[in-house]
């Protein structure tokens, strides 16, 4: 048995690459063409939102006083969020756990925002007196605030704005209440017939 030494073996394969076909070829070998990409995701937000949501922010079921109405471009008119009944003074609830990165005053108006916890989601309510601060952890089902005095939102009626927002993206809030919370009344109890 013979060794060859590393030093031949190398210039060896050079030397076969070099008198392989492709190389014969006027210019260099064209590379594969590259797989179909599909198309660009479209602007916007990006995935489903999920239904997290273990309380509705005010009372068991309210009066939805004004849907969402989704803008058509980014700055024209629609309802980024639900306007929800509710008399002054009632306790707001946020509808998931999460940590609470805004709690003050927008242009006269209490609001509390909350980062909700594991996603890229963010739910605001207003007006609301915040009982709450920047950067405490709340869960869900806890009272973040109180409801202001009717205002310039819902006119004479005392309501909550409810919004839910993935970046600057406004989304429906209801899609985070899952269907037994969003549509479901109160429990029943049904006989056991032998």
């Amino acid at each position: 048995m013979r060794c060859v030494p590393v030093w031949a073996a190398v210039a060896l394969g050079a030397a076969a690459a070099a008198l392989a076909p492709a190389a014969w070829a006027d210019g260099p070998v064209p590379a594969p063409p590259a797989a179909p990409r599909g198309p660009a995701p479209p602007p916007g937000p990006q995935g489903p939102v999920p239904a997290i949501g273990r309380a509705w922010p005010v009372g068991v079921r309210p009066v939805v006083l004004r849907g969402w109405e989704p803008p058509a471009t980014v700055y024209g008119p629609g309802h980024r969020g639900v306007d929800l009944a509710a008399p002054p003074g009632s306790p707001v609830r946020a509808v998931a756990p999460g940590r609470v990165s805004f709690a003050g005053r927008v242009a006269g108006r209490g609001v509390v925002s909350v980062e909700l916890a594991g996603t890229d989601l963010r739910t605001t309510y207003e007006p609301v007196s915040p009982s709450v601060g920047e950067g405490d952890r709340v869960g869900a089902g806890e009272v973040v605030g109180t409801v202001e005095p009717a205002g310039a939102h819902c006119g004479t009626t005392a309501c909550v704005h409810w919004g839910l927002l993935r970046g600057g993206t406004y989304l429906n809030p209801l899609s985070l209440l899952p269907p037994w919370l969003l549509n479901g009344g109160p429990s029943r109890l049904l006989p056991v017939y032998g």
